[in-house]
């Protein structure tokens, strides 16, 4: 079947928001090949109340009309929580000015949505993850027959070599490693797009001129975004553009071609050390066990862009 004329893949996106989940937010709201059913957010990049908060503008600003729901606060065991401030500032989406908000976010519990709509659902699901897995952990462990209604997950997190918090650890797997073990250990696919793609997709000026060209609304928040991602980028790394890693996960769902994966078994690294919330990828098979996950090796950094500027094409 021709991309042109597949069913949309019908998703949960589950998010921190976080400027390069806002631009997931926008892929995933805006483009014909996902239907995005609902967005659950969970504390991550910055505190719930703020990430949720971010979650609501984006949706407004764009006129994305899918409801969205407050989740986790906390990790599931650990006392502390951490955000990612000094990437994504105080608001944990600084730079965009956005309207005075009316749209709010629902009563219902993130992880009962999840449970209640994979249960009501009557295909199987994908389930997004761009931020800690805590919201998706709970479902599991609140209603484990879910299962049987996930296609798959597909999440932004982990890598097979070095972490960009520890040595050993990605953000969104170190902010909640048990939640992250419950999901790997699950029974389902997991696609795991970790940085040693994500850092290949920097978003440097010539990238940020090329869509703002597009000149729609969302163009512009896309550059807003942007303008003060790579500021901090390169204060905290260095780099000239920052590391989209969130979107693709988006864009993967809309042009699977993207990404080159290799299946494997990857476990989690929840022990209180060191390299606790390190994803150990067992790419040379030692340990003869079933794999549960399919890892990204390779991105095709092109035609991830491409899918961008078709996502941003999408708005007026």
């Amino acid at each position: 079947m021709s991309q042109e004329n597949r069913k949309p893949t019908p998703i949960i996106l589950d998010c921190d928001p976080g400027h390069d989940d806002a631009i997931a937010i926008m892929l995933a709201g805006g483009h014909p090949a996902i239907d995005l059913k609902g967005i659950t957010v969970v504390a991550g990049n910055q505190t719930l109340e703020k990430t949720v908060n971010n979650a609501l503008n984006v949706c407004q600003h764009l006129a994305i009309d899918v409801p969205v729901f407050a989740g986790c606060d906390r990790p599931m065991v650990r006392a502390k929580q951490v955000i990612a401030d000094d990437i994504h500032g105080e608001t944990g989406l600084d730079g965009p000015v956005f309207a005075p908000r009316t749209k709010t976010a629902e009563a219902m519990h993130a992880v009962m949505y999840i449970i209640e709509t994979l249960k009501a659902s009557v295909e199987p699901m994908t389930l997004v993850a761009t931020g800690p897995l805590t919201n998706y952990a709970m479902a599991l462990r609140m209603a484990p027959d879910i299962i049987e209604k996930i296609d798959r997950f597909v999440i932004m997190g982990g890598s097979l070599q070095h972490g960009n918090v520890t040595p050993a650890a990605e953000f969104n797997i170190l902010a909640d490693a048990e939640a992250a073990h419950i999901v790997f250990s699950a029974g389902k696919k997991v696609v795991m797009v970790g940085l040693d793609v994500t850092r290949k997709v920097l978003c440097l000026p010539s990238v940020v001129e090329k869509m703002r060209v597009e000149g729609n609304v969302a163009s512009k928040l896309f550059v807003d975004l942007m303008s003060f991602f790579n500021k901090t980028q390169k204060e905290v790394f260095g780099w000239e553009g920052g590391p989209l890693h969130d979107p693709v996960t988006i864009a993967y769902l809309i042009n699977p071609s993207i990404l080159e994966l290799q299946s494997m078994v990857t476990e989690i690294d929840y022990s209180q050390g060191p390299s606790y919330g390190r994803t150990n990828c067992d790419l040379f098979g030692f340990s003869k066990e079933p794999h549960n996950s399919e890892v990204a090796m390779n991105v095709d950094v092109e035609a991830f862009w491409q899918v961008i500027r078709e996502g941003i094409a999408c708005y007026e």
